[in-house]
């Protein structure tokens, strides 16, 4: 499973998705959108011109600020 995480550390959600991540032990590649052109680009398309974060890719698909119910479903697929 390949996770990026693109989000900012001032995020209370990032953090939250972030922590619940780790709490499951799975490695993930944290994106901090605020300083990265590109990253702000992606999350911008991928959201239809909004800034959404957290922004997480998972195994290829897009899934935007999920909350933990939705990270809870995602990884036990």
């Amino acid at each position: 499973m390949t996770i990026k995480v693109y989000g900012a550390d001032w995020c209370s959600d990032c953090r939250i998705a972030k922590n619940f991540i780790k709490s499951k032990g799975i490695e993930f590649e944290y994106i901090d959108i605020m300083d990265d052109g590109q990253a702000i680009a992606f999350v911008e398309q991928a959201n239809n011109g909004r800034r959404v974060i957290p922004t997480l890719v998972i195994d290829g698909i897009i899934h935007t600020n999920p909350g933990i119910n939705g990270l809870m479903k995602i990884l036990a697929e």
